[in-house]
């Protein structure tokens, strides 16, 4: 087991992954721990690949990784953090915007009782068009997740091996980490890096603004932190409350028929035939969403107990060291 691994997903980064290597090894080589740096390439259709090729062949302790296509940054993520042997691992970009001079920051925050570190570029050298957008997500995502954080796009991050055991990446769900590992009893805490512009290649990976898959990964990281163990609460509440307005519906027609207008030879279908179809829509979409429950439920129980998966998370053991 290693002290440390970088884990780095680059694609079409020819420009830049010499003067990325170079710079990380010699802020690593001047860190007294062990490490590995761990670089997936995702589908690049330049000579990005061959460059690292060569690099490895001089440079010790760096691990290649080369997808058959571009999968996305979750996926080249996922895939560097299940190589990693190091206790504590470190995402980061490949385009030289992040600074690899930040990363003892973030391992000077790391103590104890602290489990992952995200990087803040407080002063990021964006476009405008850039910054506004992610400022905004930002702030949505943290009133969602209940986790604040002024930077969740930023990739620089530090995770306690612990963490990422426990978590699963799909979509574009690596920025949603922090949160993840907050629900699960994690402590997250934030730090100021540096950022730098960008001075040869161009943007890979969508904007947290301009992609409508960050928004639904929103809303099923939401879903995951409340709902994860008891769907039915969701699907439930729904339920109920359009059979609420259903029943609600009946007892207004009703009244109005029996009470304000009595009518002889008149039924509620031919005086309310609108509201009346209204009523039984909420009564079906009640029905239906609890029915959306039950199955959640049972396949939520299917899938802790088939896998052995735990609904909860065991920080550490302590056992007596008393006799008897």
């Amino acid at each position: 087991m290693l002290d440390l691994s970088v884990v780095i997903p680059v694609m079409d980064e020819e420009a830049n992954v010499e003067e990325l290597i170079r710079e990380l090894m010699g802020v690593l080589n001047g860190l007294d721990r062990s490490y590995e740096v761990i670089v997936v390439d995702d589908g690049s259709t330049d000579s990005t690949w061959s460059r690292l090729v060569k690099i490895a062949e001089t440079t010790p302790h760096l691990l290649l990784i080369r997808f058959r296509r571009n999968f996305g940054q979750t996926a080249a993520m996922s895939a560097g953090f299940q190589q990693a042997k190091g206790e504590i691992i470190v995402a980061m970009d490949g385009d030289l915007q992040n600074d690899p001079a930040s990363i003892p920051a973030l391992l000077a925050v790391m103590s104890d009782d602290v489990d992952v570190v995200s990087g803040w570029r407080k002063d990021r050298k964006d476009r405008l068009a850039r910054r506004i957008p992610s400022q905004m997500a930002n702030r949505l995502i943290s009133k969602i997740t209940g986790v604040h954080l002024h930077d969740y796009g930023c990739s620089l991050k530090a995770y306690r091996r612990s963490v990422l055991d426990n978590i699963r990446l799909y979509g574009q769900m690596h920025r949603f980490i922090p949160a993840l590992a907050s629900w699960a009893g994690n402590n997250v805490q934030e730090v100021e890096v540096n950022h730098r512009p960008r001075t040869a290649g161009q943007a890979k990976y969508p904007n947290l603004g301009r992609t409508g898959r960050v928004i639904l990964d929103l809303i099923t990281v939401k879903f995951l932190l409340r709902y994860a163990m008891g769907p039915m609460q969701i699907f439930g509440k729904i339920g109920l409350f359009f059979g609420g307005l259903g029943v609600l519906i009946f007892g207004v027609i009703f009244f109005d028929y029996f009470f304000i207008e009595p009518a002889v030879g008149s039924t509620p279908l031919v005086k309310r035939p609108i509201y009346v179809m209204s009523g039984f829509m909420f009564i079906l979409f009640c029905i239906q969403f609890i029915s959306m429950g039950l199955l959640a439920e049972i396949q939520i129980r299917t899938y802790h107990e088939a896998q052995d998966k735990r609904t909860y998370v065991i920080r550490e053991t302590v056992a007596s060291s008393a006799g008897g």
